[in-house]
């Protein structure tokens, strides 16, 4: 499921875990943990997604012991050890267009290692990725962003309307991104590529030790 390029929140709400575009954007050239602060300038403020109103602010949180990140979500007990007892950090920020009654929520986690992360990528594939989104979900095409990634979009959602799942991992992290609305028109494809490169941007950026600075154009 997805694609692979080499092999190498803070509660959203439910309908932004189950409404999301799969996405993201560079490779693994730096694939460094992040600290809580690193994780956190990940995510995308409002400078970053201009046109959109930013009701959750960018934050990153250390899991505690026995409650994994709303966002890791996994079909079995042992997936979960896979995916979710190993974060480091999660976290997540979100996004409102009043005018097409559209929710944007980008999310977060982060692992000591690369490898680790690859493992969780793929149990995580297996929960957003298909019909996850809704019934008779489609795959959406965003380029080739991160090492890994997968996205789809269902017709109807959990918001009644068109929503989209994207899942990126950036070397040590694996990104989330979702879109849903009330209304009838989804948001396109080449939106959702945008918003998995400018991630998956941000998440290379901070590996390499540096502010992500990614940004829709336009900011």
């Amino acid at each position: 499921m997805g694609t692979r390029r080499g092999r190498g929140l803070l509660a959203v709400g439910a309908a932004a875990l189950l409404l999301a575009g799969c996405g993201g954007g560079g490779g693994d050239a730096g694939a460094a943990a992040l600290g809580k602060k690193q994780a956190t300038s990940v995510l995308p403020d409002a400078k970053a997604v201009p046109g959109w109103r930013m009701y959750m602010e960018p934050d990153a949180q250390e899991p505690v012991p026995g409650y994994p990140p709303s966002t890791c979500v996994a079909r079995t007990k042992e997936q979960r050890k896979t995916a979710c007892d190993p974060v480091t950090f999660w976290g997540a920020s979100a996004f409102s267009r009043k005018s097409d009654k559209t929710t944007l929520d980008f999310w977060i986690l982060a692992y000591e290692d690369e490898k680790t992360a690859d493992a969780a990528y793929d149990v995580l594939a297996q929960w957003y990725g298909g019909d996850r989104v809704g019934q008779n979900a489609e795959k959406v095409e965003i380029g080739d962003p991160g090492a890994e990634h997968v996205a789809n979009r269902a017709a109807v959602g959990t918001l009644a309307g068109p929503g989209t799942i994207t899942q990126i991992r950036v070397g040590t992290t694996v990104l989330g991104i979702s879109t849903g609305t009330t209304g009838k028109a989804a948001v396109p494809d080449k939106e959702i590529e945008a918003f998995a490169a400018m991630f998956a941007e941000r998440a290379q950026q901070a590996q390499n030790g540096e502010k992500p600075s990614a940004a829709i154009p336009g900011s």
